[in-house]
């Protein structure tokens, strides 16, 4: 994607991760934009103003009476200038002056005047982050048409592990990308896409399950949404964030997510299935938690579950699109093509789990998109990249 003239303006705030501020910038000016930074004067305590400068070849503002080197109100020329208005790290204290309108420094003051959409990456400590004030705080933001990138879950400077991180560099650009050059290619589409891992319960307290943590799923049904699809999401266990603003059904077992899927699929032009359930199921689960007999084995019979892909391939109607998902340890492409044929797909996306980098609760993927007309290698990626990549694929599938 490029951004070559488009005037972006970036506001770096005091916290640790302002030095992920200049990969931003770089980024940004790879792309072709033309980036002009303010900085508070507690950024400045993290990045210098001449990095900034530097990486942007603008200079950068912080002082609101600093004179310029041409005369124009800055905080007013800035504002009007921005196409998009970032503010990243984006800190509890800046998110609060915005809900409140307070405009006592050059980044607060230009924010406030600006016309173009503003987007946030946040960046502050878990409990910060997690405090009443400051979701309450992100919640009229939100409700003002501001757009929030993260925060990211993680270990932290401080120690702390949970959600506050900044967003990776990669996605905040990507993020500013979707709000200059949206791709709207599936509008009036109807896209179903299926996440997370299914649960088979042995008893009130324990099931048979897996390791999806539902971020292929999201990633492609908030891609599908900002291509301006009409998404349903249908999702079982998952521990990833799930994108705000679409419709879902949370489901347990496999039996759950088929009953949804199957009534659900018959309405829907496009149906991607990236969610992991399970195979089988208890064949006599017990109400009661089950005690164990010491020395003695506990055996288990297990009974087939309904494959999803397979019922929805059989039932296809003309004109609509099915992906399914490998997940394999062996016999990748093999294993993968047979579903192809097996279950009436158009695609299917074939990734190693046994692969670093790729498969359950992580990132990035590495996958192999199949079609009856050939492979598409796809290496290791973040699966918001990946994401893009399977939905071009399923519009060329569409106009073919």
């Amino acid at each position: 994607m490029k951004l070559t003239g488009r005037e972006i303006v970036l506001g770096v705030t005091g916290g640790i991760a302002a030095y992920k501020s200049a990969e931003i910038v770089s980024r940004l000016r790879k792309l072709g934009a033309n980036v002009h930074v303010i900085m508070t004067k507690n950024a400045t305590q993290f990045i210098t103003p001449l990095t900034m400068e530097t990486m942007s070849n603008n200079p950068v503002v912080v002082d609101t009476f600093d004179r310029p080197a041409t005369w124009e109100v800055e905080h007013i020329a800035l504002a009007k200038r921005a196409e998009v208005f970032v503010i990243a790290p984006a800190t509890a204290n800046i998110m609060a002056k915005m809900v409140c309108g307070i405009a006592d420094d050059m980044l607060s003051t230009t924010v406030l005047a600006t016309k173009a959409p503003v987007l946030l990456a946040p960046a502050m400590n878990v409990g910060m982050w997690t405090a009443q004030v400051t979701q309450e705080n992100a919640a009229t933001l939100k409700k003002r048409g501001v757009q929030f990138v993260g925060p990211d879950a993680g270990f932290q400077a401080c120690g702390d592990i949970g959600s506050g991180r900044m967003s990776e560099p990669v996605d905040i650009v990507e993020a500013i990308c979707g709000i200059l050059c949206p791709k709207l290619d599936m509008e009036g589409l109807r896209v179903m896409v299926t996440a997370g891992g299914t649960r088979e319960r042995l008893d009130p307290v324990r099931y048979l399950g897996n390791d999806s943590s539902g971020k292929m799923g999201f990633a492609i049904a908030a891609a599908a949404k900002a291509r301006g699809a009409e998404v349903t999401l249908v999702c079982g266990h998952t521990t990833a964030k799930q994108p705000e603003g679409i419709p879902t059904v949370r489901v347990e077992s496999t039996c759950d997510l088929y009953d949804a899927v199957t009534t659900r699929a018959p309405e829907m032009d496009v149906i991607i299935q990236a969610a992991a359930p399970a195979d089988y199921r208890f064949a006599n689960p017990s109400q009661q938690k089950m005690k164990k007999e010491a020395g003695k084995p506990l055996i288990f019979e297990l009974v087939e579950n309904p494959d999803i892909a397979a019922a929805v391939g059989a039932a296809k109607k003309p004109g609509q699109t099915l992906v399914g998902f490998a997940a394999e340890t062996e016999n990748l492409l093999d294993n993968a093509r047979r579903k192809l044929d097996k279950k009436n797909l158009d695609m299917i996306v074939a990734n190693d789990v046994s692969k670093p980098g790729a498969g359950f609760n992580v990132d990035t993927n590495i996958a192999t998109l199949i079609t009856r007309d050939g492979l598409t290698d796809c290496p290791l990626q973040r699966k918001a990249e990946l994401a893009e990549t399977i939905l071009d694929k399923v519009m060329e599938l569409r106009k073919a």
